[in-house]
């Protein structure tokens, strides 16, 4: 006899995670509509509020792309990190920059990392060994790019120069790295 527990309390876990990652896109959505009416510090426009769109939703859309292709929590562990890294890395240059602020041409190499995420995965398939191998690429392209910026002095003059480049490259490293790990897992598993 077989043991309909395990999956039964997977699906149910995997339904709620998915209510809870959907309803935090929304209110991510929705909260700077309501600071906007009791703030002026809030300004967004219909351009700034469909690029948030695209970008959580499309986040969304790749998070459950995720669930489906494995059920091995450490493929979907490695993909929701994967995702968080990309999306925290493109929202944070298009809010206020890595390197200097927003208006810094810099900033746009850090798409590549994000690219070199997106195009190691599908070149891979979305299996877990080449997505592993992917993670680990956008870390070193991700910690090049800080170096390079801050070897060349690509954001001299701007606040607590040169830190935030280093701490945020590291930073990103780690969680690109992690869900390499995590990947490199599911691949053994």
């Amino acid at each position: 006899m077989t043991k309909p527990k395990l999956p039964v309390r997977n699906d149910r876990l995997t339904q709620i995670l998915r209510l809870i990652g959907w309803t935090l896109v929304a209110a991510l959505l929705i909260t700077p509509a309501i600071a906007m009416r009791f703030t002026d510090e809030v300004q967004w426009t219909a351009s700034d509020f469909v690029f948030a769109a695209v970008i959580l939703i499309g986040a969304g859309g790749i998070a459950e792309l995720a669930v489906r292709a494995s059920g091995d929590w450490s493929y979907r562990l490695g993909s929701g990190l994967a995702v968080l890294a990309a999306v925290l890395l493109i929202w944070i240059n298009g809010a206020v920059g890595i390197i200097g602020s927003e208006e810094n041409p810099a900033n746009l190499l850090y798409l590549a990392v994000v690219a070199a995420a997106f195009i190691g995965g599908v070149a891979s398939r979305f299996r877990p060994e080449g997505l592993s191998l992917a993670m680990v690429c956008a870390a070193v392209l991700q910690l090049l790019i800080g170096a390079c910026a801050v070897l060349r002095g690509w954001g001299e003059g701007s606040e607590n120069w040169p830190r935030p480049v280093i701490v945020l490259s590291v930073l990103f490293a780690l969680i690109w790295l992690a869900a390499a790990g995590l990947f490199r897992r599911a691949a053994r598993l």
